[in-house]
């Protein structure tokens, strides 16, 4: 009987179902198409892992264009890189040649997509960025400060967040903006990942399910995390010995659509683990991500709104921001799968109209640049939902699936969704 007559009727279905889903009687039919595709994943020829086997490849450049992209280096090498680019500033003040940084440049139209590496990169263009210029004497300063200090924790060892390094001189940073640009800017100097400087993030994204793992030598087990889940760690140095009997990564977009998955223990029924980044990905999640991928080799499905703004989330994870394309290699999880919520889900699971909203100009607008890149056009299908959404200017997010009951999501669409292979 649906809706249930009483308060107390709607609490006793929640605890039997509750208890059903602790029992972890998993529902292996639903589990086939999953095995399927990891089977299919684990059984693929490697992707070319870096730009520079790319250009082993290709020769020096990639169609015809310098790239660049950073790795992983070590704190002696970067204090090397470091010494090497202060004693070229200071020959060249010598030289009669003035104070000044070659900085690459991170803007848009120095960017590419490489299909074969599916995502982001960085071409080659550098700008002078020099003392004696009244533009950016302020930018030199604040660059030469902030690579002390980056110095300074290579030296001692130690992490920071990029809070922590802003208010080490709030009255030349201004803003804490300046300061993490600047940050970026020399984690292009350099050639190096933004960890290896030793600068994390704060804590955002979280993890659920069927994980373990040790963390500075504390073992984690992610399914005893309660409701809010395991914070993701900013250091993924600390993290390792992941495992885990998951057979898919669930990538949920938003905080309440996981703590639903997390309450009704999801990952018991359909084994699997459950990470959100809450809204727009921060680095410490993408890099967590991929790394579970990788180590664990299962598939991961996405879960997002059904709007622009859901799709391009999905495609930070997948090919990287355009804020970071020099670091996408360490960043990026390709052949994610969209797995819902879909244009195409709307009729199909009959979301009520109260449910689904307006496009605003701006959505329209996003989703039109989005049929422009080239990641959605080396997939026909995305390119078919996307029109869908833009043809219909209507879009809905996850939590509209609630108005058939708040446990909709978890007991009806998810599962449906998996019992069908319903993902592209």
């Amino acid at each position: 009987r649906f809706p249930p007559d009483s308060d107390d009727e709607i609490a006793a279905m929640a605890g039997s179902k509750r208890r059903v889903s602790d029992e972890k009687d998993v529902d292996k039919e639903a589990m086939k198409h999953v095995e399927r595709l990891a089977k299919q994943l684990r059984s693929e020829k490697a992707p070319e892992k870096s730009l520079a086997e790319l250009q082993e490849v290709q020769g020096s450049s990639v169609h015809g264009l310098t790239c660049r992209e950073v790795v992983e280096r070590p704190s002696d090498e970067i204090l090397e890189r470091v010494a090497e680019m202060v004693f070229k500033m200071v020959q060249n003040i010598m030289n009669g040649n003035g104070f000044s940084y070659e900085v690459p440049s991170r803007a848009r139209n120095n960017q590419m997509y490489v299909p074969e590496l599916d995502r982001n990169v960085l071409k080659d263009n550098v700008s002078a960025r020099a003392f004696a210029n009244v533009s950016t004497s302020r930018k030199v300063a604040i660059t030469t400060k902030v690579l002390q200090l980056v110095q300074n924790l290579c030296l001692g060892g130690i992490n920071v967040t990029k809070r922590d390094l802003f208010y080490t001189d709030v009255k030349l940073f201004k803003t804490q903006t300046e300061s993490d640009a600047v940050l970026e800017d020399i984690s292009c100097m350099l050639g190096c990942t933004r960890s290896s400087l030793h600068v994390v993030a704060s804590e955002k994204g979280v993890v659920v399910g069927n994980l373990r793992f040790r963390e500075d030598g504390d073992e984690i087990d992610c399914s005893k995390m309660g409701v809010g889940g395991k914070a993701i760690p900013p250091n993924m140095d600390r993290v390792a010995d992941l495992r885990s009997e998951a057979k898919f990564i669930l990538l949920v977009e938003k905080d309440a659509a996981f703590m639903r998955l997390a309450e009704d223990r999801f990952y018991n029924k359909y084994p699997c683990v459950i990470i959100t980044g809450k809204g727009s990905p921060d680095v410490a999640t993408r890099l967590f991500l991929k790394r579970m991928k990788q180590t664990l080799k299962i598939p991961v499905l996405g879960l997002v709104d059904s709007d622009p703004y859901g799709l391009k989330i999905l495609s930070v994870y997948m090919s990287g921001s355009k804020n970071m394309s020099y670091d996408s290699a360490s960043l990026t999880t390709p052949d994610i799968k969209w797995l819902g919520v879909r244009p195409s889900d709307l009729d199909r699971y009959n979301i009520p109209e109260q449910c689904r909203l307006d496009m605003e100009p701006t959505d329209i607008k996003t989703g039109q640049q989005l049929l422009q890149e080239d990641f959605i056009k080396a997939n026909p299908e995305w390119i078919k939902e996307l029109e869908l959404m833009l043809k219909t200017k209507t879009k809905a997010e996850i939590q509209s699936l609630s108005s058939f009951g708040f446990q909709y999501l978890t007991q009806v669409y998810l599962p449906r969704k998996l019992r069908e292979g319903d993902w592209i």
